[in-house]
């Protein structure tokens, strides 16, 4: 079995509950961060290698493309998502604690 329908699998039954609370988005957002980003991570830099490597043979706007626009896009992407979901867990535990 693939780690991709595990992923999918784990993500299914945390969004099946009765009621959304913070500790269910906490659990969901942390889940992401252990198991979908890294997998993306490593999907993204397979494909960013492949098309700087193809960028060698292409010429204009598809030189510019595979060379420089398509990596900055999926990479920063990817960078984003992780930074804002990073940021939100440690905020809302430091939330949590200052609460309690």
């Amino acid at each position: 079995m693939s780690k991709w329908t595990d992923i999918r699998d784990n993500a299914l039954d945390a969004l099946h509950v009765d009621e959304v609370t913070e500790e269910v988005k906490q659990g969901v957002t942390q889940k992401i961060l252990d198991d979908v980003i890294p997998v993306a991570e490593s999907a993204v830099d397979a494909f960013c290698a492949a098309t700087k490597e193809q960028a060698k043979t292409e010429s204009g706007w598809c030189k510019i493309r595979d060379a420089i626009v398509l990596p900055l896009v999926m990479q920063g992407g990817v960078y984003a998502i992780k930074t804002v979901l990073s940021k939100t867990v440690k905020a809302t535990a430091a939330a949590t604690v200052a609460t309690a």
